[in-house]
């Protein structure tokens, strides 16, 4: 990009940025934001007790990373489909396992967490693994051929491993925070600002997690919460943060132009001054994980989910959540003396 963008003005060639229809789409904004951030404070707290109550009465859909099961290696005369084998089984499982494909298209991996606590049934998941399948092997084809020629391997996850993996998923979301909100204080050289934005991280991921609480067993495909949720919730976290310092730092640089104003004003005109950077880069990223959504098949598309509702509530956060925590848990003037470097009086 700016290899060609210096190609274009090394040629003086005029540089637009916005079409006609975008180009004055967010100038002169005046939302109020500090002025309402009550409301947006209700409306967040009503979402996240909301999803908590979901939490504790209904709980999440565990995966088979955290509650141990079984996995095998099949593999098939010809190619198949990934969607079909995992509504085959679903039929006799009661639930339908994971299924990917593993290596070539005929081959793929079926995880299940079908008598996970049971580790005397064996020859029942695979009774009904050969009962599901059958109808897509060739004629003659009987159980003892099929567990020998076309399960190429079986594995069992026990639930001790599980817990280890959950308990270091927990690690990883919890090391992320705090060293965020390290960053954040070091940057700014205010633990407010640090504050702000691990309370609009922390209100992410308790929105994400009601979220998948909420719909698992409504929607039409799969949330569980695994190794790949686990990922996304820290993609999430990540791009959240990145909206939140563009926002911080341009409340920097207002602090040091606009010396004579309010810390509201200041604080209002730096977040409609970042809508337009915001909004851009937010659509953008949601239309990518739409198409992915829509087009990439049912193995990610819990993990996709996940990462679109993380886009629209970060960005919500980044403008309703971080500034105002900042704005009502900071002293007057200890904000511009602070980030101007001056001295309190």
């Amino acid at each position: 990009t700016r290899i060609i963008y210096d190609t274009f003005l090394k040629r003086n060639m005029k540089l637009t940025f916005a079409a006609r229809l975008t180009e004055n789409a967010f100038n002169n904004m005046k939302v109020n934001f500090i002025g309402n951030r009550k409301i947006f404070y209700v409306v967040s707290g009503i979402i996240i007790l909301v999803g908590i109550g979901s939490l504790v009465t209904k709980g999440l859909n565990p995966g088979i990373d955290f509650t141990g099961g079984r996995s095998y290696v099949i593999r098939f005369e010809e190619p198949v489909s990934t969607v079909e084998v995992a509504d085959r089984l679903g039929e006799v499982y009661g639930e339908n396992p994971l299924v990917v494909v593993f290596g070539n298209e005929n081959q793929v991996k079926i995880t299940t967490k079908y008598l996970v606590d049971e580790p005397d049934a064996e020859d029942e998941v695979e009774n009904l693994l050969y009962q599901g399948l059958q109808p897509m092997l060739p004629d003659g084809v009987d159980k003892d051929t099929f567990l020998d020629n076309y399960r190429q391997s079986s594995q069992t996850v026990g639930p001790t491993i599980a817990f280890d993996i959950m308990i270091r998923a927990l690690y990883a979301v919890a090391f992320s925070l705090l060293i965020i909100f390290l960053y954040i204080l070091i940057r700014f050289r205010n633990w407010q600002f640090g504050l702000g934005a691990l309370t609009a991280l922390v209100h992410d991921v308790l929105i994400v997690l009601g979220i998948y609480s909420l719909g698992y067993g409504i929607l039409p495909f799969s949330l569980e919460i695994d190794q790949a949720f686990i990922a996304a919730i820290l993609t999430v976290v990540g791009y959240s943060i990145n909206d939140t310092v563009v926002v911080f730092d341009r409340i920097r640089e207002y602090l040091g132009l606009y010396r004579k104003r309010s810390r509201t004003e200041i604080l209002n005109l730096a977040l409609n001054s970042t809508i337009s950077r915001t909004f851009s880069t937010s659509l953008s990223t949601f239309v990518v994980l739409l198409a992915i959504f829509i087009f990439g098949g049912e193995v990610i598309r819990g993990f996709i989910f996940a990462l679109l509702i993380g886009v629209i509530i970060g960005t919500y956060s980044s403008l309703f959540v971080a500034t105002p925590v900042v704005f009502d848990s900071i002293r007057k003037g200890e904000m511009e003396r602070v980030l101007r470097g001056k001295k309190s009086s």
